[in-house]
């Protein structure tokens, strides 16, 4: 159950097999029906989740009820909504499977306990954390500074096996554009060629 968590974690720090065992033995699985969410904005997120298999859509719901895609968690992604995990604060994120999918839980509460026993596990947590402020960082200069063309473009190269599983209007969503657009600049691409 375990295995690809394992291998993903060995990717970034060495640790021994007796502890890498008791880490992952903290995790529980969970199945998640495609459409069910796993946390619902003003929820508390208690919990960091990798994922097994499947896809998740992890979003805000602006005041005109448009959707704003954060990022798609996908096989060997963590998802949270760190900003509530950390603080223990209510959720400005809604995290929604957009197929059936398997995913990994570890709590709040575990995952501080492990810390403290484990330094390996804080320091992977630590280069995970790092990761992701780089991938925001550049996220938001690309949506500040480069066009919706070259952001798709680059969404494609970002997730080249999964834009197949996902929708024109949540391709839209995560560009920061509306589906009109991303139709004409998908016909732009295509006349190039």
């Amino acid at each position: 159950m375990t295995e690809s968590l394992k291998k993903h974690i060995r990717q970034y720090i060495n640790i021994s097999d007796e502890k890498l065992d008791k880490y992952c033995s903290e995790f529980t699985l969970r199945q998640v029906k495609k459409k069910e969410f796993l946390l619902r904005e003003g929820s508390i997120c208690n919990y960091e989740g990798f994922v097994m298999n499947g896809c998740f859509k992890v979003f805000h719901t602006d005041r005109n009820a448009d959707e704003q895609i954060l990022y798609f968690g996908i096989e060997n992604w963590w998802i949270s909504d760190i900003d509530s995990f950390i603080n223990n604060i209510p959720s400005k994120l809604n995290i929604q499977a957009l197929e059936d999918s398997e995913i990994l839980i570890i709590s709040k509460t575990d995952k501080e306990k492990l810390y403290l026993e484990m330094p390996e596990i804080e320091r992977l947590m630590r280069l995970k954390f790092q990761m992701s402020i780089i991938a925001l960082q550049r996220r938001i200069i690309d949506n500040l500074s480069k066009s919706s063309e070259e952001r798709y473009l680059e969404f494609l190269q970002k997730y080249p096996n999964t834009a197949h599983r996902l929708t024109n209007i949540q391709i839209a969503a995560y560009l920061g554009v509306t589906p009109e657009s991303l139709s004409r600049v998908r016909r732009k691409i295509v006349s190039k060629d």
